[in-house]
C-alpha cells in the first residue's frame, strides 16, 4: 500500500507541474523515475523491490503493451503505403547498425564476451517514443518524422525479442522463455501478428450485428475490452504481445475510425498511467550499488550508446531520403531506450547466464540515462519545428480534409445514431 500512496503523490505532483513540463525541459517521466529511486531500499527504504520480483516484469510488460496498442492507433495504412521506405530504412539498416555498434563498444569497453555483448546490443536496439512524446504527439512536427519514429518503435520491439532469446540461449545455461527454439520463436511472432490483425476485425463484425451496439458513453470500452482480451490471449498462447498490440491498434483504427476517436482520450490516459507506474517500479531498482557495479568503461559505453551509436546508425540509414537536415538530426537523437529494453533486460538478469549481472547493470544504467536525456529534450527540440504554438494544426491539406470529414461524420452519427456502424455504432 505504501507503493500505491507514493504513486498517488507522484501522480498528483506530475499533474500539477505538467503545464510547466510541456513548455520546458522539466520531465514528468523523470519525476517518477526519481521518485521510485528515492523510496527504494538505498534511500528512504519505504518499499522493497528486487529485479526478480514478478511485479517488476509485469508492470513493464503491461506498460509496453498499452503504449504500443495506443501508438498503433496513430498509424494510417493509406499514409504508410505511400511512405513506408523511411521506417523500412530505420528497421532494416539503422536497427542492425545500432545493434552491432552497441555490441562492439560493450565488448571492448566493458569486457563482456562477444555473445553477451551482442545480447546487450539486441536489448538496447529497440526504441520507445513514449519518452519523446512532444515529438511524436505534436502536430507542428512534420508528419513524416512522427510517422518514422512511431512505426519504427512499434515494430522494433517485436523484432528484437527473438534475437534476445536466441542470444540468451547461446550465452549459457538458461531457464524459462529463453529455452524457446527457433520454430517456436517464429510461431510466437506470427501468432502475435495474426491475433492483432484478427481480433479487432472480429469484434468490429460483432458490433455490426443487428441486435448489438454500444451506447455512446460505453463506446470507449470496446477498444479497451479488445486490448484486455488480446493481452490475456497472447500470454496464454505465448504469442508475441508487442507485435499483437501494435498491429491491433493499427487494424482497429483502420476498420473503425469512430472507435479510435472514442477511445483516444481514455487510451492516452491509460498509457500515461501504465508508463508512470512502470517508471516508479523501475526507479526503485536504480540503487547506488547498481551504479557502483558499472565500470568506467561501462559509463563510457552508456554515453556512446546515446550520443553516438543510435544517431550515427539512423543518420546512415536515412542517407538519400527526403528528410531535411533538421528532421534527420531530430530522428537520429530520439532513440530512447524504454519498456522493451526493461523487459528484455530482466530476461537477461533472470536467465542465469554467466555474465548476466554485468550485462543487466549496463542495460539498466543506459535506460536510466536515456530516459533522463530524451524526456528532458523532447519539448525544446519539438519547438524547433514550431510554426504556431497550437495543438491540432493540420499537417497538410489531406489532414485538414480528413478532419472535416470526421466532423461531418460525427454530426451525422449524432443526428442519426441508429445508422452508425462498426465499433462506433450506437445502440438506442
Amino acid at each position: 500500500m505504501v507503493l500505491v500512496a507514493v504513486f498517488g503523490v507522484a501522480l498528483l505532483v506530475a499533474v500539477l507541474v505538467s503545464g510547466l513540463a510541456a513548455r520546458s525541459v522539466l520531465s514528468t517521466s523523470l519525476l517518477f523515475l526519481v521518485a521510485g529511486a528515492l523510496v527504494g531500499d538505498e534511500f528512504l527504504g519505504l518499499i522493497h523491490i528486487t529485479p526478480d520480483n514478478p511485479m517488476v516484469a509485469a508492470t513493464a510488460d503491461l506498460a509496453l503493451f498499452t503504449v504500443l496498442f495506443t501508438d498503433g492507433m496513430h498509424v494510417s495504412f493509406p499514409a504508410l503505403r505511400g511512405a513506408w521506405r523511411n521506417p523500412a530504412r530505420a528497421l532494416g539498416l539503422g536497427m542492425p547498425l545500432a545493434f552491432a555498434g552497441m555490441a562492439l563498444i560493450t565488448h571492448y569497453l566493458v569486457g563482456l564476451d562477444w555473445t553477451t555483448s551482442f545480447l546487450v546490443g539486441a536489448v538496447l536496439a529497440p526504441t520507445d517514443p513514449v519518452f519523446a512524446s512532444a515529438i511524436v504527439g505534436r502536430k507542428e512536427v512534420p508528419a513524416r518524422l512522427r510517422q518514422l519514429l512511431n512505426v519504427e518503435s512499434g515494430i522494433n520491439d517485436g523484432l528484437a525479442l527473438p534475437v534476445v532469446l536466441i542470444l540468451i540461449a547461446t550465452a549459457g545455461p538458461t531457464s524459462g522463455p529463453a529455452q524457446a527454439s527457433l520454430p517456436q520463436i517464429a510461431a510466437e511472432l506470427v501468432g502475435g501478428l495474426a491475433l492483432g490483425a484478427v481480433l479487432p476485425y472480429v469484434v468490429n463484425r460483432l458490433v455490426r450485428l443487428p441486435l448489438l451496439g454500444a451506447e455512446p458513453k460505453l463506446q470507449p470500452l470496446l477498444p479497451l475490452a479488445t486490448g484486455v482480451i488480446l493481452y490475456a490471449v497472447c500470454h496464454l498462447t505465448h504469442a508475441n504481445p508487442y507485435l499483437a498490440a501494435f498491429s491491433a491498434g493499427a487494424v482497429l483504427a483502420s476498420v473503425s475510425p469512430e472507435s479510435r476517436a472514442a477511445f483516444e482520450g481514455l487510451g492516452d490516459a491509460l498509457a500515461e498511467l501504465s508508463k508512470f507506474a512502470a517508471l516508479l517500479v523501475f526507479g526503485a531498482l536504480l540503487t547506488p550499488q547498481l551504479f557502483g557495479d558499472l565500470s568506467v568503461g561501462g559509463y563510457v559505453a552508456v554515453v556512446l550508446a546515446i550520443v553516438l551509436i543510435r544517431p550515427a546508425s539512423l543518420l546512415l540509414s536515412l542517407v538519400g531520403s527526403r528528410f531535411d537536415r533538421r528532421e534527420r538530426l531530430a530522428a537520429a537523437w530520439f532513440g530512447p531506450k524504454g519498456f522493451a529494453s526493461v523487459v528484455y533486460g530482466l530476461l537477461v538478469l533472470q536467465s542465469g547466464i554467466p555474465q548476466g549481472s554485468e550485462a543487466y547493470a549496463l542495460i539498466a544504467v543506459c535506460i536510466a540515462f536515456s530516459i533522463a536525456a530524451h524526456s528532458s529534450t523532447d519539448v525544446p527540440i519539438a519547438r524547433l519545428f514550431d510554426v504556431e504554438d497550437l495543438v491540432g494544426i493540420p499537417d497538410d491539406d489531406e489532414d485538414g480534409r480528413r478532419a472535416q470529414v470526421e466532423r461531418a461524420s460525427q454530426a451525422e452519427r449524432e443526428s442519426r445514431p441508429a445508422d452508425a456502424q462498426g465499433y462506433g455504432r450506437v445502440r438506442t
